[in-house]
């Protein structure tokens, strides 16, 4: 039924919204760079809008594509908000992949605009003849711009010279706003996209689940909030977007320095971060080590015992979320999504019927995938596409829709059929869903290791691992056998100092084999041990790298 009258406005949900609200709401609010920028709330929205007119005058129409290589900073944010609202795609790329997939990734968007941070500059001046696409760059700088024939304009330069106030464009809520890459092991990146309203509606999405929080673990304004997942790697989880909304101090650590990020973890009184896994090992090991020297006890233990960490990527291992918990206090839980996804689907957070339950008890719960968001429509399905019981049993892919899913893989429409099928996204990872609604991945379809006809789940393999004191990392995969196809092989880091053999987990695991938690024939038949496991662009144990070179 069409609208009469004739005044009506149809309002549109757009990113610069979010931006001037949190402005409107806490204008003295802290932005804050490394120990190098602290900028306000309303500086942050003089800058964008600097920024915006600074684009307008090299060039920049709507429709363009600007690309940033930089790491996590206060311009990266200047960027989340700037480039999308006035009409433009941002890029983010993503700064660890490979030259060759990174360059294949700027080449398959058609960047037209590139801001490059100086430690990409010599990268960007090699390959600056293959990027045809490219209009112009702009160079980042911590320090004193360097020399390079490759560009003669600067951000801040450019940003001091524009004037200081811009109308930004009210845009249909569907123009897209961004656009990233996958960060799969196996053939090319591929690209998605979200648009305005996807991201808004996210974000939306994230801030009503977190009304259902216990008390203590609820985010709010007086949050101060720090990423530990790359801008570049899915919006940062939608983070930057909420926390600005709602008015949090944020502070934004650059490259990820162990020094550094400690420095500002206790100087700012870091409360919230999110994070995969092997990040969370990494602080938990170097804090460890650090607590031995006893004058620095209450410096550093005090901060973190504030600290709430939300861990996605890969399924949080129950050991580590026990130790971070006991060792230095911090308060952990796990969410899932992907690249497709904008990213968030499901949260662990704890039904109110749980929250004066043992931390034994809610620890079952932390670790698992989560209950799915509003708007979130999750289901388990099998190779026929039909829907699976929520009985914490049958295992079945995990399909999903929800308002904020990428619409296609960008410019591949073969894929793009693949990944939606029956209306449904499908996600390829394996899962079961309890009476009480939790989702538990246990494992993607192709990570899944079938053995004598049965499957079994490496992540559960992992979980289990993980709880064994002598073990700091695990990963597991299946490796081809004569008699059973496959057989699960485990790569453990030992904890430092720590003496364990294969024999130990083995017997370790066969306590789980009489609780009933996995069966007999999942217990690993080798087992090995490693200084380090191989890890993707973005933190996840690589297990394409473990079978090439151990199968």
């Amino acid at each position: 039924m069409g609208v009469n009258t004739l005044s009506y406005y149809e309002y549109q949900l757009q990113l610069k919204e979010l931006l001037e609200y949190g402005v409107r709401r806490a204008p003295e609010k802290e932005i804050i760079y490394r120990d190098q920028v602290k900028h306000t709330y309303e500086d942050l929205y003089e800058r964008v809008q600097r920024y915006a007119n600074a684009l307008e005058d090299i060039g920049v129409e709507r429709g363009d594509t600007v690309a940033v290589l930089d790491w996590d900073s206060h311009r990266y944010l200047e960027n989340y908000f700037a480039v999308p609202s006035m009409g433009c795609t941002l890029h983010m790329v993503n700064v660890r992949y490979s030259e060759k997939n990174l360059i294949y990734t700027m080449k398959h968007a058609e960047d037209d605009y590139v801001l490059v941070f100086d430690e990409f500059l010599p990268m960007m001046e090699e390959y600056a003849d293959e990027l045809d696409s490219v209009k112009e760059y702009i160079l980042l700088s911590d320090d004193e711009p360097p020399e390079t024939e490759l560009t003669s304009l600067e951000y801040e330069d450019l940003l001091s010279s524009a004037f200081p106030n811009y109308a930004f464009p009210d845009l249909d809520e569907d123009t897209r706003a961004t656009l990233f890459y996958t960060t799969g092991t196996t053939g090319k990146p591929k690209g998605v996209t979200f648009t305005h309203r996807k991201l808004v509606l996210h974000t939306l999405g994230i801030l009503t689940m977190n009304t259902y929080f216990k008390p203590e673990r609820r985010i709010s304004t007086d949050d101060v909030y720090m990423p530990l997942t790359p801008m570049f790697h899915v919006h940062a989880w939608g983070i930057p977007f909420l926390a600005t909304l709602i008015g949090m101090k944020q502070v934004y650590p650059g490259k990820y320095e162990g020094e550094m990020l400690m420095k500002l973890i206790r100087e700012e009184n870091v409360t919230l971060t999110h994070m995969v896994p092997t990040i969370l090992r990494r602080i938990v090991d170097g804090i460890s080590k650090q607590n031995i020297l006893k004058r620095f006890l209450i410096r550093l233990l005090k901060p973190f015992s504030d600290l709430r960490v939300i861990i996605g990527g890969s399924r949080l291992p129950k050991g580590l979320a026990k130790e971070a918990s006991e060792k230095l206090g911090i308060d952990v839980w796990g969410g899932y999504g992907l690249s497709e996804t904008c990213p968030v689907l499901t949260i662990s957070q704890q039904k109110e019927k749980m929250w004066d339950w043992s931390k034994d008890d809610t620890i079952e719960y932390d670790v698992k995938t989560g209950l799915p968001l509003p708007f979130v429509d999750l289901e388990i399905v099998n190779q026929e596409g039909n829907k699976l019981e929520h009985n914490g049993e049958e295992k079945g892919e995990i399909v999903v829709r929800s308002p904020w899913l990428t619409e296609e893989y960008y410019k591949n429409p073969e894929k793009s059929e693949e990944l939606w099928r029956d209306d449904w996204l499908h996600t390829r990872d394996v899962a079961v869903i309890d009476e009480e609604g939790y989702v538990q991945i246990i494992d993607r379809l192709g990570d899944l290791i079938k053995s004598g006809g049965e499957w079994i789940g490496s992540t559960d393999l992992e979980n289990i691992i993980s709880t064994h004191e002598a073990v700091k990392e695990v990963g597991v995969i299946g490796v081809p056998d004569e008699k059973w196809g496959e057989r699960p092989m485990a790569f453990i880091v030992p904890q430092e100092g720590a003496e364990v053999t294969e024999e130990d987990i083995k017997e370790y695991m066969k306590e789980f084999v009489e609780k009933g938690e996995i069966a007999k024939y999942a217990i690993p038949d080798e087992v090995k041990f490693l200084d380090e496991l191989p890890q993707t662009s973005v933190g996840k144990i690589d297990k394409k790298v473990l079978e090439s070179e151990y199968t």
